[in-house]
């Protein structure tokens, strides 16, 4: 019940995340590294995680090439980058990753030429690439953890989703019990009730057959009669056996028919939950994939 209780917490916390929902917001803007001061762009990319985000973003400057990013806490450099949708020639990347909260910070000034960086004098055209290319990466960031929080709300349904499958099919097994206990114990009675009838006949018999056997004269015909008293018995005892394991499988068929009974209602109830956190979370999942579509349709 206490998972239950922290999924439901958990789905609450899930709207509020969703609708604080940022844009990913990208400006032209400058670099400050040392003394020295750099045309720029900048991006915002909200929620991501840092170290995630630092990693792709050397990944996604070394693409191409053989140079490698020199990353000093955040503040990288690259020499020789390649990407046709920034330059048809070879360039550098100054940048600097910083955590603001909720969102990164990336801001990178491409150098294009010697002492050349792509600014809005340098030409509309590679400021729009170098704007694109940044934006990309930032929504390709984004789309990813979006979508890795979808994957985890679907988990989740999914997990609930089991749940309830357990509980019906533990729900149908104890119906199952109930009906198959109503029939042994209709099968059992109606099988005592003739076994009781056996044992009173039996004893019944034992009686007049010892009253007879005491009067014998000694012969042949009190030593038959003295055989037929032991198989009378022998069949008594059997009877009585029988009549005890009859008495214990109804007895076992009660317990089983009681146990049901009282877990039935605590597993409907149990199950009327689950569907109440399933239908919450059916709705988180909802809300995630939109949110999704949303981010991918970022432009």
């Amino acid at each position: 019940m206490k998972l239950k209780t922290l999924l439901f917490s958990g789905a609450l916390f899930t709207f509020a995340a969703i609708n604080a929902q940022k844009p990913i917001v990208i400006q032209e803007d400058s670099l400050n590294l040392g003394a020295n001061r750099y045309p720029a762009i900048s991006v915002l990319i909200p929620e991501v995680k840092y170290e995630k985000t630092r990693k792709n973003w050397i990944r996604k400057q070394e693409t191409g090439t053989k140079s490698k990013v020199v990353d000093d806490a955040g503040k990288m450099s690259i020499f020789g980058a390649k990407s046709k949708n920034v330059s048809p020639d070879p360039f550098n990347i100054l940048s600097m990753l910083a955590d603001q909260d909720s969102v990164l910070r990336l801001t990178a000034a491409f150098e294009i030429r010697k002492d050349v960086y792509i600014e809005r004098s340098t030409g509309e055209a590679e400021l729009a690439k170098a704007k694109t290319f940044l934006f990309d990466f930032a929504k390709d960031q984004y789309t990813d953890l979006v979508n890795d929080q979808l994957k985890q709300e679907q988990s989740k349904l999914k997990d609930l989703e089991k749940e309830l499958r357990s509980l019906e099919k533990r729900q149908s097994g104890m119906e199952k019990d109930i009906r198959t206990g109503n029939r042994q114990l209709v099968t059992e009675r109606e099988k005592l009730t003739l076994l009781n009838n056996e044992l009173t006949t039996s004893t019944t018999a034992l009686a007049e057959h010892n009253a007879e056997y005491m009067v014998m004269e000694p012969g042949d015909e009190k030593d038959a009669k003295a055989r037929y008293i032991k198989d009378l018995e022998k069949q008594k005892r059997s009877t009585v056996r029988s009549i005890k394991k009859s008495e214990k499988r109804i007895r076992n068929a009660e317990s089983k028919i009681s146990r049901a009974n009282r877990a039935i209602p605590k597993n409907d109830s149990t199950q009327e939950r689950i569907r109440r956190l399933i239908n919450d979370q059916e709705n988180v999942v909802q809300l995630f994939s939109d949110k999704l579509s949303k981010v991918k349709a970022f432009k």
